[in-house]
């Protein structure tokens, strides 16, 4: 597989997934899912039932929205579902109702701080109905002369069961490296669909690697609930507490502001290491967020008895940008730039993971790089510009640094020092550190 064009290809992906409805549950996740299929079809789709108990939790019921809108005195339609599905609140109850005007005011939902934006607003875990919309546009209901309204929801909440995706690639050492994100909210696409479109096109280019080093797991799942269940599921805790050596949770990774970065826990793991390594060479002014700022399902990962190491990696981080948890988080928030960019990030830390090893030079003293065809034979000024990454390489291949730590070393990008390990491999200077 070529990565040329994959912002474009990231970016229709995106426009496929974004009209569809989606919650924690329920249809729009599998059809969401379906849609990721297309890309790649070895992805395996998981229900779990309603009511199973799930570490801590249960899962819910299954919620399923047709159709909701509200109409005036007149019959006009002043708030219509199919023109955004952010104007129901999420895991509303069905509702057929004539409301008086302080009634319907009861269940309309704004973010007054941003009076000219939907809100995205849930309610998963107590039952109520309820719509979302402009502040501006409450306001306008509270000055009507109107005094009745007709508020309709036309939506199911049963039991049913929860939907998550799963495909592992398997390498040739059964250590794993984690990438999630999530498939749980509606029309949002930096939030939402940013992380399944780069995580599906990642999962494409490992898939077509003569060679893995590390299995891969991908997971696509609806945000805190799917890690629970997931992790509660089959022996997946034990084997991934066993094998997981890094992983990373991809969400709001397509826009074209800054990077971010989440540490684990403690911000020591192999993942905060290759994250910070990668980051730093792609933008020197990325974002760096303790773990008092994790999001949802890095809490998960990294819990007391989980602990696996997941960092979150993201361009603008979720909560910290205006358009987030709102109608504004459209496609024009988003770019095939942005996303490129994001796709180009993490796939560099899972170049730099599978060439993250200890390496030795083979002979006493510097080598002879010039009988190799590896140095200039004509000394001039500017002709070892070139090599000089090499010889720094060399000069730290002493058994005892990683690749990741060479590259801390001597300030050259991991992505520079993959062709020249294999040169030196190659010629047989550098050897293996088995660990």
């Amino acid at each position: 597989m070529t990565t040329e064009n994959i912002g474009e290809q990231l970016y229709k992906l995106c426009e496929k997934m974004f009209p569809i409805c989606r919650s924690i549950t329920g249809n729009g996740v599998r059809q969401t899912l379906e849609i990721l299929k297309e890309v790649v079809p070895e992805i395996t789709v998981h229900e779990v039932p309603s009511g199973t108990q799930v570490f801590d939790w249960t899962v819910p019921k299954e919620w399923n929205i047709k159709d909701a809108w509200i109409k005036d005195e007149k019959g006009n339609k002043i708030l219509d579902f199919n023109k955004c599905n952010l104007s129901v609140l999420g895991y509303s109850l069905p509702l057929d109702k004539y409301l008086s005007k302080d009634e319907l005011l009861q269940l309309i939902y704004t973010q007054p701080s941003q009076k000219d934006v939907i809100p995205y607003v849930t309610s998963y875990y107590k039952e109520r109905s309820g719509f979302c919309m402009r502040q501006v546009q409450k306001d306008q209901i509270q000055n009507s002369k109107d005094q009745k309204y007709h508020a309709f929801i036309d939506s199911t909440l049963e039991n049913g069961s929860l939907t998550y995706g799963e495909l592992i690639l398997e390498g040739q050492s059964k250590k794993e490296i984690l990438i999630s994100t999530y498939i749980c909210h509606p029309s949002m696409a930096n939030n939402e669909l940013s992380g399944p479109s780069v995580s599906v096109h990642l999962a494409k280019y490992l898939q077509s690697l003569p060679n893995r080093h590390y299995t891969y797991r991908f997971v696509y799942i609806p945000e805190t609930i799917g890690s629970i269940t997931y992790l509660s599921q089959k022996n997946h805790l034990q084997v991934m507490k066993q094998n997981t050596i890094a992983g990373f949770n991809l969400s709001c990774i397509g826009d074209d502001r800054t990077y971010t970065y989440v540490e684990t826990r403690y911000g020591n793991t192999l993942s905060d290491k290759v994250a910070q390594n990668v980051l730093k060479f792609i933008d020197q002014n990325y974002q760096h967020r303790s773990y008092h700022y994790r999001g949802s399902d890095e809490r998960q990962y990294n819990a007391p008895g989980i602990d696996l190491p997941v960092a979150c990696l993201c361009r603008s981080k979720f909560g910290e940008y205006p358009e987030y948890h709102t109608n504004k988080d459209d496609l024009t928030l988003i770019s095939p730039k942005g996303l490129e960019g994001g796709f180009e990030m993490v796939l560099q830390c899972i170049q730099a993971l599978e060439t993250n090893f200890k390496y030795q030079v083979t002979c006493l003293g510097e080598p002879q790089l010039g009988k190799r065809g590896l140095y200039p034979t004509l000394s001039q000024k500017g002709s070892y510009d070139g090599i000089l990454a090499m010889r720094d390489l060399i000069a730290y291949a002493d058994g005892t640094n990683d690749l990741i730590d060479i590259s801390n070393l001597i300030n050259v990008p991991i992505k520079t020092l993959i062709p020249i390990v294999k040169k030196l491999t190659d010629s047989q200077l550098l050897k293996l550190v088995e660990e």
